[in-house]
């Protein structure tokens, strides 16, 4: 083998290695520029030996100890570091850097809250007393996934031949959310269509991709950035989840205290603190996770094992409760999308489990457990499918059927895979890694279904 190519792996693997340590909570910046500096001089002794470059490697990890270890130690010498990582950086070339990007995130948080309440220059009025016009529906997504975007892309500083790219999605999908001819319904009510339901519901979904592209920076195609991009994606669900609790607190305690002098802010707190928190609080959680992923990125392994057991039992609960009753799943609407973000959150679990594992550790109960989720979410989604096509087979074709049946498939196709890995790798047939690389690389399935369900479903079915 070349010896350009040689290189090029250590540093590949080095690279792996230097992302691992970045995520553990006591470890600064500083500190793995030492440690990565000691790997080199190991590796560079071990080649001068006659040993080949991933055999070098290997050895002089395996020589630094395990990664938990060394994180576990930092933690115990610096315990004070995680606190600190909430507010601060670690030097002052990192405060700028993060001062910097905060400004930016903010000046885009705002631009996402006017958005929202421009239209009312155009007559598309928010009034608390009653119905959102269904225009705020459609575009909903188009009001911040845009800025979410380009802040990305300053972030990554992405070129202009690659960004420019990012923009044509956005536009199809303003085309298509603005110009479609759904039958007129009432101010608010978007049910009045099925279609327009459904696009509703997988716009975001299908320019979430256009996210992740910006956000990989051009590693879009390596499997490290795409589950780089499932990371972020959990980590923002809970940061946004903790900033909307603050609002809501907020919100609640504004109204409060006006209401105690006679004054009353709803008119206030419901069109311009609600909508606009809502979108701006989109780029500020992004943001965030940016800053200060050291600190959420241990969080995410610890949720995983506090809810996987929990899972798996109401799982295989209400599987046991359907054949004992014989009771059938109602597949409305409503039902049926809190069933696949039900087997979507297994499939985050465990991907995120799978991403944490110490890839030295042997196969634990833990990794049983998950086996035994992903089963149990299969079977459920057996039972919904077979309930989809009773339904479909008794009435006929409808957006919604066709919809739920597509998705399901996908989520079938996604599980059954991902339990035949975890079988293999379980019984050392396998690496846990394949459950990863699968994963990852099924993502793009999703937003394409979602995008045929935008562009396609409201034509076929004549807009009902």
């Amino acid at each position: 083998m070349p010896d350009g190519t040689r290189r090029g792996d250590l540093e590949f693997q080095i690279a792996q290695w230097r992302a691992y340590l970045r995520r553990r909570q006591a470890v600064r910046p500083v500190d793995i520029e030492e440690l990565e500096g000691h790997l080199r001089d190991q590796v560079a002794a071990l080649t001068d030996a006659g040993l080949a470059t991933d055999e070098a490697f290997l050895v002089a990890v395996t020589r630094m100890g395990n990664l938990d270890a060394i994180s576990r130690e930092f933690a115990r010498e610096h315990s004070e570091r995680l606190w600190k990582q909430l507010v601060v950086t670690s030097d002052a070339r990192d405060q700028a850097d993060t001062r910097h990007e905060m400004w930016v995130a903010l000046g885009l948080a705002a631009a996402a809250g006017a958005a929202i309440k421009l239209p009312e220059l155009f007559g598309q009025r928010m009034d608390p007393n009653e119905e959102l016009p269904t225009f705020y529906f459609r575009n909903a997504t188009l009001f911040v996934l845009p800025l979410l975007t380009a802040f990305f892309v300053w972030k990554r500083a992405m070129p202009s031949a690659t960004w420019r790219w990012l923009v044509l999605p956005f536009l199809a999908a303003a085309v298509v959310a603005n110009t479609f001819p759904f039958p007129a319904a009432p101010a608010g009510a978007i049910g009045e269509s099925d279609t327009l339901a459904l696009m509703v519901l997988h716009l975001p979904i299908a320019l979430w991709l256009a996210v992740g592209v910006a956000y990989a920076g051009g590693r879009w195609f390596e499997g490290g950035g795409r589950m780089d991009f499932v990371r972020f994606s959990g980590e923002l669900a809970i940061y946004y989840v903790l900033i909307a609790t603050g609002g809501g607190v907020l919100m609640g305690f504004t109204t409060l205290m006006f209401d105690a002098i006679g004054t009353d802010v709803s008119f206030l707190v419901a069109t311009w603190i609600l909508p606009c928190g809502a979108m701006g609080g989109v780029i500020v959680a992004s943001w965030l996770v940016e800053a200060k992923q050291s600190v959420v990125e241990n969080m995410a392994p610890v949720l995983t094992r506090v809810f996987t057991p929990l899972f798996a039992a109401v799982l295989l609960a209400f599987l046991g409760t359907m054949v004992v009753t014989g009771s059938p799943i109602n597949i409305e609407r409503n039902v049926l999308i809190a069933f696949d973000l039900l087997l979507v959150l297994v499939v985050g679990l465990v991907l995120y489990a799978v991403s944490a594992r110490d890839l030295e550790t042997g196969v634990t109960v833990f990794d049983w457990l998950q086996l035994l989720l992903v089963l149990s979410a299969l079977m459920v989604d057996v039972v919904a499918l077979a309930a989809i096509a009773m339904r479909i087979g008794e009435f006929g074709f409808t957006p919604n059927r066709v919809a739920a049946l597509g998705e399901n498939i996908l989520l079938l196709v996604n599980l059954g895979w991902t339990a035949w890995l975890y079988l293999r790798a379980l019984r050392r047939q396998g690496g846990f890694e394949a459950i990863e690389q699968w994963q990852t690389a099924y993502l793009p399935v999703y937003s394409l279904w979602a995008a045929l369900v935008v562009a396609v479903f409201p034509p076929l079915f004549n807009f009902a």
